[in-house]
């Protein structure tokens, strides 16, 4: 049991690291929410953004790393 909840602390540090990183690094990815798909609607003064295939990526990038992760730690 100890073990496990270690291996999640420990995972959980490093997806911290590697979210703080990522926010480091934004600005030299200019391209992350103008992406095609990303729906933009300026009328008048009023502006609406979603960026919907930003965060489908982002959920299946996300995914794909939780996945691997648990397949690594949860081995049978």
């Amino acid at each position: 049991m100890l073990k496990t909840l270690g291996n999640i602390l420990i995972i959980g540090g490093a997806l911290a690291v590697l979210f703080g990183l990522i926010l480091k690094l934004s600005g030299k990815f200019k391209w992350i929410g103008r992406l095609p798909g990303d729906i933009i609607i300026h009328k008048g003064n009023f502006t609406f953004y979603f960026p919907l295939v930003t965060c489908l990526l982002i959920s299946l990038f996300v995914s794909l790393i939780i996945f691997l992760i648990f397949k690594i730690i949860l081995k049978h």
